[in-house]
Parts: structure tokens; sequence; C-alpha cells
């Protein structure tokens, strides 16, 4: 690694330095030798490097590893034949914020490689679910669509307009009068009117696009106080997103995620940065949301926290409601998370799960890793895939926490990112690394990953940085990008479906997006699909819907809890 890390920076200096295009032309011929000589030990470097530093197993050489492992596979394969088609207790739906196909890839590699294994043969959670399926995020009147329309679509089971949270393609972005009469509903509501508990996860603030489209009608995503707002609307009678978070569906059993500063009236020191003005109370009606909230549910068991302690404080027996607000805006990233003040996704899960499961008609829960879009906006892929990962922990835990008999699990995305790697690195390279080859043109290094535009195009003397004069390793590196742009962009093409559980198997193949919600709605006999379900309730009506091959290994689960 030192030899790589010496020719890497004597090839930079000669590149800059002794670049052929800053020399008089009697030395060029000097120096295009001198740079053949300093690339040729760079490639030989890099070569040598993946070649000795990751060896595939050993037994990947025998055919039979192969062929066993398929038959495996295909075995697990055919035991799919009976399809689970009991009644869904608890819907529990995992939305990845902008982890399209190529996220996922590298966040399986980077949870192998955090355990010290290559990582490409590493399996996420969400890759042991038996169904998958594709889904087409378009918003009607965009190609490539943002979190607004798309959570709409999966959440309320309408396509809508970028921008708009919880309404129909009838309204228009900004405009308040298009709302009236355009108000849609989502799944949770529908939970929630089905008798069930019900609740919101997220890494963002509360009142950010994915949730918001659970329990708002907004034409515009980012009115998240009433400071946010144009007086036009405000007069015209528009709620603020956070305003509707505690009005539309007062009974939302768990809240959690960040957002704080939308709830206070304005100037409000914040309890966690007294100091910072800048994550003050923003309320212009003067409005303290958390405190009528809390006034609400204190003859109901619910709580209010805004940091780790307190939470894990909590007796989730003895917990109805819960409103954990953690952060002023949104959560920070895992990486930076103060793990002593700050509760992980995983965290946050295992505490919604224990509060909602004790509602014997079972539970709706929307679990969002959001920052996932964040760090890929930002071009700080390694905050995005360690936000990627995080969140497939969190899947872990809510099934050790669930039966897949009779809880629907759904993961899958609201759109991609122009986020991409490659470069044919050798396996086991790192996923944060160098590709093993330079550029055509510039005869420079590069990263694996790339991203197609974005805040990492950077020139230096009026040509591409040299990634091996930086630290492209370090949590906040921007990976270069094709096109400058202060803010990377959404991609366009088609995300995954993970499922398992009752009814899983109806997601498959190629979905529009809005497909989603009504299939766990069918799975729990809920909302608008209820013909196939029995017309009385109670347990014998549950277990009734269960194949015998299922129902003993269940109430085995049952007896042991």
């Amino acid at each position: 690694m030192w030899e790589c890390g010496c020719f890497l920076v004597l090839w930079s200096e000669l590149s800059v330095v002794w670049h052929p295009w800053n020399v008089k032309i009697r030395k060029r011929r000097l120096i295009d030798n001198k740079m053949k000589v300093v690339q040729l030990l760079i490639l030989s470097c890099l070569v040598w490097e993946g070649k000795t530093k990751v060896q595939f197993p050993e037994q990947e050489k025998r055919p039979d590893y192969w062929r066993d492992f398929a038959q495996r596979s295909l075995k697990d394969a055919l035991k799919l034949q009976e399809l689970n088609k009991n009644i869904a207790k608890n819907i529990i739906l995992f939305l990845g914020d902008g982890m399209g196909v190529p996220t996922v890839t590298a966040a399986r590699i980077l949870k192998g490689q955090l355990s010290g294994q290559n990582g490409e043969e590493t399996q996420l959670e969400m890759d042991k679910f038996p169904h998958v399926a594709l889904s087409k995020t378009y918003n009607t009147n965009a190609q490539v669509p943002d979190s607004a329309g798309t959570a709409t679509a999966f959440l309320c089971g309408v396509k809508a307009n970028e921008g708009t949270v919880g309404v129909s393609a009838a309204a228009v972005r900004s405009q308040c009068n298009t709302t009236q009469g355009n108000e849609v509903t989502s799944i949770l509501k529908w939970a929630k009117d089905a008798g069930k508990s019900v609740g919101i996860v997220t890494t963002t603030r509360v009142n950010h696009a994915t949730p918001s489209a659970a329990y708002a009608h907004c034409v515009d995503r980012d009115w998240y106080s009433d400071a946010d707002m144009p007086n036009e609307a405000l007069q015209s009678g528009c709620k603020d997103i956070a305003r509707q978070l505690f009005e539309n569906i007062p009974d939302i059993n768990v809240i959690m995620g960040g957002g704080r500063r939308s709830m206070y009236p304005k100037n409000t020191p914040d309890v966690e940065y007294p100091g910072d003005k800048k994550q003050n109370g923003t309320r212009k009606d003067g409005r303290n949301l958390v405190g009528e909230w809390i006034d609400r549910v204190k003859e109901k068991r619910g709580f209010y926290v805004w940091n780790k302690k307190d939470l894990l404080s909590l007796n989730p027996n003895n917990v109805d409601y819960l409103l954990g607000l953690f952060e002023p805006a949104d959560l920070n990233y895992e990486l930076e998370r103060n793990t002593e003040n700050d509760p992980s996704l995983t965290e946050m899960v295992d505490v919604a799960i224990k509060i909602l499961k004790k509602n014997e008609r079972g539970f709706f829960l929307l679990v969002e890793g959001g920052r996932i879009d964040h760090g890929h906006h930002e071009g700080k892929a390694k905050q995005a895939l360690h936000e990627a990962v995080e969140m497939d922990r969190a899947i872990t835990r809510a099934g050790l926490l669930t039966s897949e008999y009779d809880t629907l699990t759904v993961v899958t995305a609201d759109h991609s990112h122009v986020f991409s790697f490659g470069g044919y690195t050798p396996r086991g390279n790192s996923i944060f690394g160098l590709a093993p080859t330079l550029s055509d043109v510039d005869q420079k290094p590069f990263t694996a990953i790339l991203y197609g535009n974005g805040p990492g195009f950077k020139l230096v003397n009026g040509a591409r940085e040299n990634v091996s004069t930086v630290d492209y390793q370090q949590n906040n590196y921007q990976a270069q990008s094709a096109v400058p742009l202060r803010m990377e962009t959404h991609g366009g093409e088609d995300v995954a479906i993970f499922s398992k559980g009752p009814m899983a198997h109806l997601l498959h193949g190629v979905q529009e997006q809005h497909y989603i919600p009504h299939v766990m709605a069918y799975a729990a006999c809920i909302g608008q699909n209820k013909d196939h379900c029995r017309t009385n309730s109670g347990s014998s009506s549950y277990f009734s819907h269960i194949s015998p091959a299922l129902l003993f290994p269940l109430l085995v689960k049952w007896l042991l809890c």
C-alpha cells in the first residue's frame, strides 16, 4: 500500500508540474516518456493490489460448489409453491428514500466488507425475501419523480404530481385553492379506521415528504410549518404539514424522527441546542404542537421523548402513544450520530413494534430510511450507503419481532439516483476504492463510485481533479460527477420491491408504484378490497385463513412468546 501511495503521488506531481501542455515543446517527448513510466507503475500497483489483497474462497474454483449452491436455491424456490394466503394482521413498509438498485447492490457489498468479507457474496436482509418486483416511479407530471408524488403513490394508491402529498393529480403544486376536493387518504388511515395501531418512524423530519403523505393533504411538500407558507395560502385556509400531523389523524400511536423546530413558536430555543438560533422554533401562529399533543394523551399512556436515553427507558408495555422528536430538523447521518444521545433507526423500530404489537387487531408501520437520499444528493456515497446498511439492520430487527405468517413486510424505494459503481473492479475491492485502470483521456485514476451529475464535479487548474491527491475514503468525500450541479438529482429507472408474508406474491413483475398500498390493504382486509375476507372478526376468522402447514409453527411461536 505504501508503494502504491508513492507511485500515485509521484504521478500526481508529474501530471501537474511537468504536464506536457505546461512545458516547452522541446521537453515534451522527455516528459511524455516519464509520464508513461509512472502510469505503468500505477497500473502495475493497482493490479498487484487487487490480486494480492483479496483472494476469493478456494471452494469457488470447484464447479460443484456453484451447482450445489444452485440446487439449494432451487429447493427454497420450490417451497414457495404453497403461497402464504393468510390475512395480514400486521403490515410493515420499509421505504429506502433514493434506494435504487445500484444502491442496494453497493450496500450489500459494504455490509459484507464491514464484517471482513469480500462483500459481493453477502446477503442483505431484504435479499432473503422470497418475492421481488419492479416499481415504475414516474409522477403524473414528471418522468423522473420526486419523493412527494411517489409517497402519495405508494401510500395513498394514487399517482400524483411532483411536490404534492396526499392529493390527486388534479391539485397543482403551491396553489392552495386546488387542495379542497382533491384529498386522498393513505393506507395508514385505512389501517387506523380498521382498528389497528399505526406508526411512523423516519430518519428525516416527521413532516418531510415521505411520512407526510401518510397523514397530510398538501399542495407543497415544503410547507413544513406556517413559516414556510405564503400569506395567500394561509389566508385561503391551507394548513402546514406539521399541524396536519396532529390534526388530520390525531391518534397516530407512534411518531418518531426529527422536526422539532416546526412544532414550536418562533424563536423558542431548542431543548438540545438552546444557544443555536438556527434551531429555534419557527411557527408564526404561536402554537406549541408538542405541548398540545402531550395534553391530549396524558391520560392515555402517552409519552414525549427527545433523546435516546428517555426513549430506551420506556417500558413499551406501558405506552400506547409515543412522540419522539430527536432533532430540530432531520436526524444526523448514521456515521455522524451521537450514539449516546440519538437513537439509531434500528432502536426506533424496535421500540415502535413493541408498542404497536400490543393491539390484538395488529398494526401498520411506515419506516423510512430517509437520509439515503440526502447522502446521494450531496454526492456523499459513503453516508448514503451506511444509511442503507442501517436500514437493513432495522429490517432484520423487525423480522425478529414479528412472524412471516401474519406480518406482510414490504421493502422498496420511492425513486433512484444517478449513482453508479463500476470500472472492472476486482473481487473484494473496497466499495469506496479506485477502479484498476486510468482514464483514457487525462490518464488519471477514478473511484469505482461515480455520479452522473452533482457537486462532485471539480476542476483543478482546468482539469479533472486527481483523486489520488485527496482522501476519497473519508465519510464526506463527494464522488466525482460528470455534470456540475449544486445537488445531485434523482434517477428515473425502476426500483425494486422486496416482500414477504401474507399475499406477498401479489407483488410480482413490473408494477405501477401506486399498486403497492392496494396489495397491502388487500392482504390485511382493510380499505377497498374486502370481498375475500370473512365477515366475522376475531381469532377464529383469523386462523381460518391459515393453512394447516403454517398453523403449527405459528402456534409454537405464540406459545413461546
